[in-house]
């Protein structure tokens, strides 16, 4: 009887294994996925506004015969206008493109007198509500968001630099900024640029020949901050 009974607890106890081993084994659960967060890079396409102020860095003068020169003075004004260009980063080195239109105001009326005629004027120059645009190549060094960036290239407008109806004119412009990506697609700056146009030479007559003297080129700095959108490159 004895013999019956171990004999029978060894046989349920070698099915009971059977039946653990038939049965399916649970699979691990899978580990959650975590999407890498994206690098920020300032490669892409760029719109944006801008706005500051200009002044001329030099003195405009006309030649009155028996006279000699006389200043008509320097001025300044606010500028703005919108630009768009492109960036390319390679490691933490970025070049690109940017053309940009602006509305300057750096001046107002400009007279001149004749001696002898106390009070009565040569001409009259109105030099507000004129314009500039350049198209220009940038590059600078990335620190994260941060950019520190030349930038030099092509100038054209007329900014008040002729006397009598003024022209546009082409010329070359030079310097730098630091703009700051604050999110991923929006990045603000604050620039400064030196513009040199060259000046016609104009020559009017009243009663006696007056010349225009432009002997400098018409020079005037800006500076400005503005505002970007970044379309995403990734």
């Amino acid at each position: 009887m004895k013999k019956i009974l171990l004999a029978s607890v060894a046989l349920f106890g070698f099915a009971g294994t059977a039946f653990a081993a038939d049965l399916p084994v649970r699979a691990a659960p899978p580990a959650p996925v975590i999407a890498a967060v994206p690098v920020f890079t300032w490669t892409g396409f760029y719109v944006g506004v801008n706005a500051g102020y200009g002044w001329h860095t030099n003195n405009e003068s006309v030649f009155v015969p028996g006279v000699g020169l006389v200043d008509t003075g320097s001025d300044g004004g606010f500028v703005g206008g919108g630009q768009i260009g492109y960036n390319y980063q390679i490691g933490s080195f970025v070049i690109g493109v940017e053309t940009d239109l602006q509305y300057a105001d750096l001046g107002g009326n400009r007279n001149a007198f004749l001696v002898g005629t106390p009070g009565s004027v040569a001409f009259n120059n109105n030099s507000s509500d004129n314009y500039f645009g350049t198209v220009r190549a940038r590059a600078g060094v990335a620190f994260d968001r941060a950019l520190v960036y030349a930038t030099g290239g092509f100038a054209y407008g007329d900014v008040g630099g002729s006397f009598g109806g003024g022209g546009s004119n082409g010329g070359w412009t030079l310097g730098g900024g630091v703009e700051y990506a604050f999110t991923n697609n929006l990045t603000a700056k604050v620039e400064g640029l030196y513009v040199n146009l060259e000046r016609n030479n104009d020559r009017f007559v009243v009663g006696t020949p007056v010349d225009f003297v432009s002997n400098k080129n018409n020079e005037f700095a800006v500076v400005r901050a503005g505002l970007n959108y970044k379309f995403s490159s990734y």
